[in-house]
């Protein structure tokens, strides 16, 4: 403590010369020191350590400073200069640069603890980069080949079928709710529920069907009502499957169950029509009698939403219309024309179909299922997981699309394992199922188109 009082203020001038002699070289050691603790050391020495590389910290004194620490003449005073007494041997051409044994950034034991953020700006930089010029390549070359009636055309005023069609759709739900009534009103049997369930499931499907192939429907025309028929369908299995489980519940006397949670077991109760208008509304395809809600709508947020959806929407019609239909319309047929040919298509078509996909992903299961939830107050909103880290194709399909992944784990996978089926044989069927119901999607676009 005396030695820090009677310590002279940091003065930032060069330290004296030695004389010789002993005593000189004390009276310069001294002043030396008195230097080290003053700030402007302090932040050199920082200054010189990251730019150097060193990461020794406070806590690993380098070999100066270790050569000061264990050298025995040094008094009390010196002891207490510690660390910084011979620092300044850092600013020195003769400090050691190389103090430890370190790896290349880009070494196989060292590129995956560290940052990739400046690399991935640069290949985001490059990938905006590349496209615009074929972007503007294309618009050079064919002008802008987006139709008027790409969306709506002549033909979708004569598609009041397909639109009729989709507004009676709600018969479907209500003739389920009435059934439900009166199953739990014990006005009817477990058997003849199930029985009025697949006749109302089945005709709500080939309904649709039936309609399209009598309309000649416009491009999406055919694909949307398919789209909203899928839904419902799967939402009244759903709905069937979950009310038939809380009868089983409730008429069991059964108060606790292993596969049910406190939250689960206040949810066994009847429907309502409120219940079921919600379920046909909400982003979700698995029927509860109560969904968590979020307290208020952000109307400014919605409102971003809704700008978003539309400005991807039109990129959709724009990629749709200015790339995939020319590479189609121009190519030849896959059997009439060589190996390299087809190949060649493929390869065009690659690029802007993933941009495709990308732009229908965030329009579809991020744009549009979060403005529902918002209008609804719907409060689980995990309609996607981090599946561009998937490690297999497994991870990939239950990560992408969690609301029909849930719908199959809850419908079709767990039943079926329930009920003594393998688990390779149950997740072929719930592959299967899955299969089918995109393959609608897609056959009835073809169809449109």
């Amino acid at each position: 403590m005396a030695d820090s009082e009677d310590a002279p203020p940091a003065v930032h001038r060069r330290p004296p010369r030695p004389a010789r002699g002993a005593a000189a070289a004390q009276g310069f050691a001294a002043a030396l020191r008195r230097r080290l603790r003053s700030g402007a050391a302090v932040a050199a020495r920082a200054s010189f350590a990251a730019d150097s590389g060193d990461e020794s910290g406070p806590g690993e004194p380098s070999s100066s400073r270790r050569r000061d620490n264990s050298g025995g003449a040094s008094s009390a005073a010196g002891g207490r200069a510690g660390a910084g007494d011979f620092s300044a041997f850092t600013f020195r051409a003769a400090a050691p640069v190389h103090r430890k044994a370190k790896e290349s950034p880009l070494s196989s034991d060292a590129i995956f603890k560290q940052s990739h953020a400046g690399l991935f700006n640069l290949c985001i930089v490059v990938l905006v980069a590349v496209n615009s010029r074929l972007i503007i390549e294309n618009l050079m070359k064919y002008g802008l080949l987006i139709r008027s009636g790409f969306w709506f055309n002549a033909t979708s005023l004569r598609d009041w079928p397909l639109l009729m069609c989709c507004l009676s759709l709600p018969i479907f739900p209500l003739g389920a709710f009435a059934v439900e009534k009166l199953a739990f009103n014990n006005l009817i049997s477990d058997p003849a529920t199930t029985c009025f369930h697949i006749l109302f499931t089945t005709f709500e499907i080939v309904y649709p069907v039936l309609v399209i192939l009598k309309c000649d429907s416009a491009v999406l025309s055919g694909f949307v009502l398919m789209f909203i028929a899928c839904i419902v369908w799967l939402k009244l299995v759903s709905f069937a499957h979950t009310n038939h489980d809380i009868r089983k519940l409730i008429t069991s006397g059964k108060k606790v169950d292993n596969e049910l949670t406190a939250a689960g077991i206040d949810n066994l109760q009847a429907p309502t029509l409120g219940s079921l208008t919600y379920f046909m509304m909400a982003p979700t395809l698995c029927y509860q009698p109560s969904y968590p809600r979020t307290p208020y709508v952000r109307k400014g947020w919605l409102v971003r939403q809704v700008i978003l959806y539309l400005i991807f929407t039109g990129l959709q019609g724009f990629i749709i219309e200015q790339y995939i239909n020319p590479i189609v319309v121009n190519s030849q047929h896959p059997l009439m024309g060589g190996l390299l040919n087809a190949v060649e298509t493929v390869l065009k078509l690659s690029l802007p179909n993933v941009y495709l996909w990308l732009c229908m992903f965030y329009c579809l299961f991020h744009l549009w299922l979060n403005i529902l939830a918002e209008i609804l107050r719907f409060g689980d909103r995990e309609f996607y997981k981090d599946w561009w880290n998937a490690k297999t194709i497994d991870e990939y399909w239950r990560k992408w699309n969690m609301p029909v992944h849930k719908w199959i784990v809850r419908h079709i996978y767990f039943p079926c394992m329930r009920n003594g089926i393998s688990k390779e044989v149950a997740v072929f069927i719930s592959f299967f199922v899955s299969a089918v119901l995109h393959e609608l999607q897609i056959t009835w676009m073809k169809c449109s188109i």
